[in-house]
């Protein structure tokens, strides 16, 4: 009895750690770190400069950075905030991947035009892929065979094989791709064009566009309308889509790729995270230097949390 009352005193004495949503402050050179259970800003941490890419390792157990200006990856511990290293990343590193291997990252290089593949163990590089006119958004399919770059002046997405990392297919899209995700277990590559104003689906083995995604808001010149992040609901079934100085996130069924409604959030959106379960969306506002909370279900925003200046990247950081 004692055992169990000592055990029970001891639970009651541990801290609760709630998760946490990452957010990279472009003005700032800092990031925020949100609770997800209070919806407030518990941590900030200094970076490089103009941090904007943000991912975790695996095991949630080192963050890597974007810091573009810095011309770096920074390795960061996330239970201290201390920066343990830089990685050797090219010029102005704007958006990477890390394969499924959780050792490559794949960072694209918007001022040399190349993608550089770096081996975070060895904190070498191992390729680096000429692709077109500043590369920008990245991904990687499932099971790790496809990394994406898009060129924002080239208007494409290239398809790297990473076994021999050359690119093999070239598909465009409309002007300015910034962002990709492979979507539907890695059968489907989504790629958000700003300044065309769409969001093209493309099969994986193909590489032929099976659709292409447009919005349109009232009252919104559609100059206005620029997608950039998206992310993908619990089971692939929506699909949110930010569209930047429209101050509004897309809701769109990934299955029949109609847009079904859109949501008021902060100024400039650009970038966003789920928490663990997916039932709340969080979304970087850039100009307006908060992040909007969206609750899934009801696709309403519930709170606006203030951040750091220029908020750009997001990522979820399950501390449970």
């Amino acid at each position: 009895m004692k055992l169990t009352t000592a055990l029970a005193t001891l639970l009651l004495m541990t801290p609760a750690y709630a998760d946490e949503i990452w957010v990279t402050n472009e003005k700032d050179d800092t990031i925020s770190v949100i609770d997800v259970d209070t919806l407030e800003v518990i941590k900030t941490y200094p970076t490089g400069e103009r941090p904007r890419g943000i991912t975790f390792s695996h095991d949630f157990s080192r963050v890597y950075i974007c810091a573009s200006d810095s011309d770096a990856v920074q390795v960061m511990d996330p239970a201290t905030g201390e920066i343990l290293h830089d990685l050797p990343s090219g010029e102005d590193p704007e958006q990477f991947v890390l394969h499924p291997d959780d050792r490559h990252l794949y960072i694209a290089n918007e001022d040399d035009a190349i993608t550089t593949v770096v081996d975070t163990q060895t904190r070498t590089v191992v390729a680096q892929i000429d692709v077109g006119i500043e590369p920008e958004g990245m991904a990687v399919s499932p099971d790790g065979k496809i990394a994406i770059t898009t060129s924002e002046t080239t208007n494409m997405a290239h398809w790297i094989d990473t076994e021999t990392q050359q690119i093999f297919a070239n598909s465009l899209v409309d002007s300015r791709p910034r962002h990709a995700e492979f979507v539907k277990d890695g059968t489907e590559l989504w790629v958000s064009s700003e300044i065309g104003g769409t969001l093209s689906v493309f099969d994986r083995d193909t590489q032929a566009e099976k659709a292409k995604i447009e919005f349109k808001l009232p009252n919104i010149h559609p100059d206005r309308i620029q997608p950039v992040g998206f992310e993908l609901s619990a089971g692939d079934e929506f699909a949110f889509v930010a569209l930047g100085p429209a101050n509004h996130v897309a809701v769109v069924n990934a299955a029949t790729y109609e847009v079904e409604d859109y949501i008021l959030v902060g100024r400039r959106v650009w970038h966003m995270a789920f928490n663990a379960d997916k039932t709340q969306l969080f979304t970087t506002n850039g100009v307006s230097g908060d992040v909007t909370v969206i609750d899934v279900a009801s696709r309403k925003a519930i709170k606006s949390i203030k951040v750091g200046r220029f908020p750009w990247g997001a990522a979820l950081r399950p501390t449970n």
